[in-house]
């Protein structure tokens, strides 16, 4: 005997199938659905990218944060700091590329947030943020001469630094300098911590100088970062050179070439080589309308001299010797200092500018190449063998 009741429950089993079937997706071109029965939104064709990616880590800050969208246009684009302050940046023209115009800082975090619209009208949208490379060391960078500054023809460009550098070539490529005159020079490093830079001959006066030190962001060498660019813009003034050949017990001072001024002197000791005006193209380096004198090992302390333009390091100026007038003119009797009556030491001080070549000849010690201002103590060729490229 056949159960009814199963006959109906197969067919209505049967039933089911085939509505099932009926209903799926196959080439008969039904909608797409989410898996739950809902109809599913078809993805938007805008795509957007971030350089640098989400995530990254030790991002140099010089690098530009770029957003882009391909398949649309950019509608709004966010880049911030850590204290939600924005970072500037700037569209392209047709709004594919969003670009930061700000360098950013070391050690920081940043985060951006950008939409789209695409060709279809849907929007995009991205998010992400990234971590900025913390240097070990930040080095501390200066120019001299400093800005505005009216320097001397014989002035070098010196750019120093609180910490060693070992990356030179990098650096020195990242050193500018604009004349308003053509000038043929070159840079020379004088030890890990300065660098600078020299005309093959005196610069032409009343030249204007820019130099741009675009060092924020640099690797230095060793994790050591410089702190920030550095910039200057000064002039060289009129050409002005001193020219001292010692036994002659005279300074001639020349402007353009001609000579306007001379003054009688007291070098550097003759019977002590060692106590000899030295040799050699120094520079004025510093005016002090008073200057204190000491060194014990000759006898002498805390001696207060006026007038005195510091050539050296090693101790030597053009200052007034009121005290050594009998000598001045006749015999040289200093130290290694050129003294002056003070009426003529005077009279040069008001005269000079800092950069103001002194040509020294007729002595027997030979100028010392261990300070930091030197640059015109050496060859044209040895110094061009100091640069790093």
């Amino acid at each position: 005997m056949v159960d009814r009741r199963a006959v109906v429950k197969a067919a209505l089993a049967a039933s089911a199938a085939a509505f099932a079937a009926a209903c799926s997706g196959g080439s008969g071109g039904g909608r797409n659905t989410d898996g739950g029965g809902r109809a599913s939104e078809a993805a938007p064709v805008a795509k957007l990218t971030a350089e640098p990616a989400a995530d990254a880590k030790e991002v140099p800050v010089r690098q530009p944060v770029t957003v882009r969208v391909t398949g649309g246009s950019l509608t709004e684009v966010a880049l911030t700091n850590a204290d939600g302050k924005a970072v500037a940046g700037s569209f392209n023209p047709d709004r594919t590329v969003w670009t930061s115009s700000e360098v950013l800082g070391y050690g920081k975090t940043y985060r951006y947030a950008a939409k789209a619209t695409g060709s279809d009208g849907k929007t995009a949208e991205l998010s992400g943020g990234f971590t900025t490379i913390n240097p070990a060391q930040q080095i501390r960078v200066t120019v001299n001469p400093t800005d505005n500054a009216e320097v001397g023809v014989a002035m070098p460009v010196s750019v120093k630094f609180s910490g060693d550098v070992t990356n030179k070539a990098e650096v020195e490529k990242a050193l500018k300098i604009r004349t308003s005159k053509d000038v043929e020079g070159s840079w020379g490093w004088l030890s890990d911590r300065q660098v600078d830079f020299r005309p093959n001959e005196y610069w032409p006066p009343n030249t204007q100088v820019t130099v741009a030190a675009e060092l924020y962001g640099m690797d230095l060498g060793g994790g050591r970062y410089a702190r920030a660019d550095v910039t200057t813009e000064f002039r060289i003034g009129r050409n002005q050179v001193v020219k001292i050949h010692t036994p002659d017990h005279v300074m001639n001072v020349y402007r353009n070439g001609a000579k306007v001024k001379s003054y009688p002197c007291s070098n550097g000791l003759d019977s002590d080589v060692n106590l000899n005006t030295p040799n050699g193209t120094f520079i004025i380096m510093t005016k002090e309308p008073s200057a204190i004198f000491d060194n014990a090992r000759y006898g002498y302390t805390n001696v207060n001299k006026k007038w005195a333009c510091r050539i050296s390091n090693h101790g030597e100026f053009i200052h007034e010797n009121q005290d050594n007038a009998a000598n001045i003119g006749r015999r040289n009797t200093s130290h290694g200092c050129v003294n002056l009556l003070e009426a003529d030491a005077k009279d040069y001080f008001d005269s000079a500018l800092i950069g103001d070549p002194v040509e020294i000849t007729g002595s027997r010690l030979a100028g010392p190449v261990t300070s930091d201002v030197m640059d015109w103590l050496v060859s044209w060729p040895a110094w061009r063998a100091k640069s790093a490229l």
